[in-house]
Formats: C-alpha cells, structure tokens, sequence
C-alpha cells in the first residue's frame, strides 16, 4: 500500500513563497510520472505541474514561471516551489501520478492573502 503525505503549506501574503513536500512511502518504485494538483473551494482539482517522461516537466499555464517541481528519488519526495503567490493560487495542494492514480494523501492548505 503506497501512502502520500503533503505538507508545507500554510498562509503567505501575496507575492511569497511556498515550498511543498509530498513524501511517498510503501510499494512505490519510481517518481516518473508523479504531479501536483490543486483543488480551489467549489473547483474541480486541476494538475498544475507533472514530471512527463523522465525528469521532464509540465505546468498548468497560470503557474508556468513561478513554479518548479522537482524530486528527490532516493527519499521518495517530490517538492513544489511555490513563488510569487496570487491569492487565485489558494487551494489544497495533493500529490500524485498524472494516471494511474495512487491512493489519495489529505494535502496541504495553500492560503494566499492579498
């Protein structure tokens, strides 16, 4: 059984920075293909950046160039780097594959003020 835990998000004012942890533990062998996703209160859950093939990478267009995704395998985390928050980036955040869906984690609370 894979488990998903996110963490590190919190409130921030406009303009800051976040840095996310979802550590993966269980019978999980590789990152390939794991993302970040959000959901916005009365909004569908959107993926906002995804590790392709490899190490490549993805984002969601309102995210592109303020954030990074990015992994450590041998501790089986995967980081987003949150910069110049906008308050529309308020949301829970989630981890998981972009298929192939893992079991989902509780996520972490992204709070944006103005």
């Amino acid at each position: 059984q894979v488990q998903l835990v996110e963490s590190g998000g919190g409130l921030v004012q406009a303009g800051g920075s976040l840095r996310l942890s979802c550590a993966a533990s269980g019978s999980i062998f590789s990152l390939n293909g794991m993302g970040w996703y959000r959901q916005a209160p009365g909004k569908q859950r959107e993926l906002v950046a995804a590790f392709t093939s490899g190490y490549s990478t993805k984002y969601a267009d309102s995210v592109k160039g303020r954030f990074t995704i990015s992994r450590d395998d041998a501790k089986k985390t995967v980081y987003l780097q949150m910069n110049s928050l906008k308050p529309e980036d308020t949301a829970v955040y989630y981890c998981n594959r972009e298929y192939y869906f893992l079991p989902w984690g509780q996520g972490t609370q992204v709070t944006v003020s103005s």
